[in-house]
């Protein structure tokens, strides 16, 4: 079974993002659980989500992937800066709870200057204070491109983010196609090396998504700019390799591509098509 979906928004409320997603051609999808540029949440419509559980039941859905919001930085220099992630990744988990089971994503943060180790203590401390044994919500740190101070820009910086992490066993990778394209994994010439050494530094058991995107730039270059689906430095071919690979069954696969819903469709129908092949 293939997971496909796009990142759509939590605005719509979650049965309309479901609705949207199946006219879109998919079975999963990612939202940001509040404004991606700042705090706000939306009050949670537990009518909405009953509709949406039914829905998603219904329609074979997979696990769906929530986003933190960009302002989020666990490992800000500023303590006020980390109070908010810290409050924001809290509540962000609470409200996860009301559909239970699924994963909650987001940018390990920017170091801002106080180098990475320092960075990586901050994010496990923020991680080990919000994370509870009660929660069923897996929680994923992203893999990252490596542009200007970000953390987690290569397998070993997020590996040693969860050897610090009390509750790991709550803890996942969502791996960027782009990103880790940008961070110089050649997934296009060696995509089986480069999950050997996911596997061999993180274990593949802790990937549990992935964010599908062509990158604008070539490998190394760590820019982090998507592009669409075949028209970008990745390719086609590549990306189809990446959803039949055995070692991503059954795993979401979103789309962060700049499109609108008639591009994601087209995108959803012809990875379709290519994995079929």
């Amino acid at each position: 079974m293939l997971y496909i979906g796009n990142h759509t928004t939590s605005s719509k409320g979650y049965e309309k993002m479901a609705q949207q997603m199946i006219a879109n051609g998919g079975n999963t999808f990612a939202f940001f659980t509040r404004n991606p540029r700042g705090g706000n949440a939306k009050a949670i419509d537990e009518t909405d989500v009953k509709k949406f559980l039914s829905l998603a039941g219904d329609n074979g859905f997979g696990k769906i992937v929530a986003h933190a919001p960009y302002t989020m930085n666990c490992c800000a220099a500023k303590e006020n800066l980390r109070e908010f992630a810290r409050n924001t990744m809290a509540d962000d988990l609470k409200r996860m709870e009301y559909t239970p089971g699924n994963y909650y994503n987001f940018h390990p943060g920017s170091h801002v200057g106080q180098g990475a180790e320092t960075g990586i203590q901050k994010i496990a401390e923020i991680l080990n204070e919000v994370l509870t044994e009660e929660q069923t919500t897996t929680v994923l740190l992203e893999t990252m491109a490596g542009k200007g101070s970000e953390v987690g820009r290569d397998f070993q910086e997020l590996r040693r983010i969860l050897d610090l992490v009390e509750k790991d066993h709550k803890m996942g990778i969502c791996l960027d196609t782009c990103h880790v394209w940008d961070g110089g994994y050649d997934i296009v010439n060696d995509l089986d090396g480069v999950l050997t050494e996911f596997d061999q530094v993180i274990g593949l058991e802790r990937l549990k998504a992935v964010h599908l995107n062509d990158s604008m730039n070539g490998l190394g270059s760590h820019k982090d700019r998507h592009a669409k689906i075949g028209e970008g430095q990745i390719g086609l071919e590549a990306l189809v390799r990446v959803i039949r690979h055995p070692a991503l069954k059954e795993i979401p696969f979103i789309l962060e591509t700049p499109n609108d819903d008639e591009g994601w469709t087209r995108e959803i129908a012809l990875l379709r098509e290519e994995y079929e092949k």
